[in-house]
């Protein structure tokens, strides 16, 4: 298993592509509603805090688990939050 450090590294590098993402799309491709893409943005920060914070405190007993739960939720908010940037146009 990777460093806790490791895993906050990787997971502040993805939610920071998509936020990026999302500001090109609003500043470059014209005809992208603004408010959503400011809305999927405060997403963002709001999943990114979300997971750091569950990462920094695992939860004792079955580690194993904990972790296998937080990447499932992870995957879906990160799916979640590519399918939304896709339909700002």
């Amino acid at each position: 298993m990777a460093s806790r450090r490791e895993l906050k590294k990787n997971v502040n590098y993805i939610l920071g592509e998509l936020f990026t993402e999302c500001l090109i799309q609003t500043n470059y491709v014209p005809g992208t509603n603004k408010d959503k893409a400011e809305e999927i943005m405060l997403n963002i920060l709001k999943v990114q805090d979300d997971i750091v914070c569950r990462i920094s405190h695992t939860e004792p007993g079955n580690v194993k688990a904990f972790y296998k739960k937080l990447r499932a939720d992870f995957d879906t908010k990160v799916n979640e939050i590519i399918d939304s940037i896709g339909k700002l146009n």
